[in-house]
């Protein structure tokens, strides 16, 4: 099991979940279970519109993590994945901050999921 804790500005407080690890279920199906409006339009990774910051909370490494092309293509064109960060990904297994809760599958570690709230727009990160 993973705990799952969303934060946004839209959210009274921070909402922290229990996720059942290999239920290929997405962030944004992890979501809409417990009642988090979190922003979505398409939810096929076309639009970016769920685009979420994910830090890892385990002490211990982070899962490799595989992006679609379609993540991959959303994100690079969006200026959230730089080709450094598409490298490190595809290379040395790393995630990149910025994902998009419809692709990201929840595995067995703990995250962060920081949203705006708005569909599309960065979370403000300088709070």
């Amino acid at each position: 099991m993973a705990n799952v804790t969303f934060s946004a500005p839209t959210l009274e407080k921070n909402i922290t979940v229990y996720a059942v690890a290999g239920d290929n279920k997405t962030l944004l199906g992890v979501a809409k279970q417990h009642g988090i409006a979190l922003p979505c339009q398409c939810q096929d990774g076309e639009c970016g519109s769920c685009l979420i910051k994910v830090t890892i909370l385990d002490d211990k490494a982070p899962h490799g993590i595989h992006l679609t092309d379609k993540e991959k293509l959303t994100l690079s064109v969006n200026g959230k994945m730089t080709k450094a960060q598409l490298d490190n990904t595809e290379t040395n297994d790393m995630p990149p901050p910025y994902r998009l809760a419809c692709q990201y599958i929840v595995r067995d570690e703990d995250i962060l999921v920081e949203f705006s709230g708005e569909p599309g727009v960065e979370i403000d990160l300088r709070r």
